[in-house]
């Protein structure tokens, strides 16, 4: 009886095991970052819902882990994607799986918001470009768990020379000092200014204390020839002026 020869397996058969056995010890994730970059870039932020675009915040915090449950735990605890990047550092810690790493990625991206918005604001006429101007506001302090005022100083041509926080103070107060303000102004040789506040209670209507400080603050910058253009109230449900209102 003729003996039977064992066949060899071929070379293509030993790359197709091997490489059948390397995807079968691969974790469930593979290929999941670079699926959403190419999403990402072919379709941009609006392709992406928020959890999947904090994903790609957190690649770079954690490179070799699933962070989809932790882009979902973020979102459950904070809400939105903005609310997550803007949330304080200290209450992102608390949650489980954040990190210093992700921490500091979560405030950087903030930061390049915030720089970003900025840019297109400074050094620009502010009133042509005033729906670039609040949106900048509202990145800046719509979120702050404390109240903050701020005042944009303009030069003759309205153009946004200076943006500084003035004060921070709790939750429902911040202390104003009128001649701290003017003072300053003339120090910047600013013509006009634009004062900014928020409230972390999100809803942006105007207090009597605001409108009455409002009001002093706008006498005090007349008397040195200062014009109050405007005072915008942010919060997260949206902005209020004074202007439009009626208010000043």
């Amino acid at each position: 009886m003729p003996k039977q020869l064992r066949r060899k397996p071929s070379l293509v058969s030993d790359v197709a095991q091997s490489f059948d056995a390397g995807r079968a010890d691969e974790p469930h994730y593979a290929g999941h970052r670079e699926r959403l970059r190419e999403r990402f870039l072919s379709g941009g932020a609006d392709a992406l819902p928020d959890y999947e675009l904090l994903e790609m915040v957190l690649f770079a915090a954690i490179p070799r882990r699933d962070v989809k449950p932790l882009a979902k735990r973020l979102l459950a605890k904070f809400g939105t994607f903005a609310d997550v990047i803007a949330a304080p550092r200290e209450r992102l810690l608390d949650l489980d799986g954040v990190g210093d790493n992700v921490a500091a990625q979560l405030k950087i991206v903030e930061a390049a918001a915030l720089r970003l918005s900025k840019t297109r604001v400074l050094n620009r006429p502010a009133l042509s470009s005033w729906a670039a101007l609040v949106d900048y506001c509202t990145a800046a302090m719509a979120r702050t768990s404390h109240e903050e005022f701020r005042i944009l100083f303009l030069d003759k041509k309205n153009t946004l020379v200076a943006d500084e926080v003035q004060g921070r103070g709790t939750v429902d107060h911040t202390p104003v000092y009128p001649r701290e303000i003017v003072k300053r102004a003339l120090e910047l040789s600013a013509s006009a200014i634009i004062l900014v506040h928020n409230h972390p209670s999100g809803d942006p209507a105007p207090s009597r204390a605001d409108i009455e400080m409002t009001r002093e603050i706008v006498n005090a910058a007349r008397a040195l020839h200062i014009a109050v253009h405007d005072h915008i109230v942010v919060g997260r449900n949206g902005t209020a002026s004074f202007k439009a209102l009626g208010l000043m």
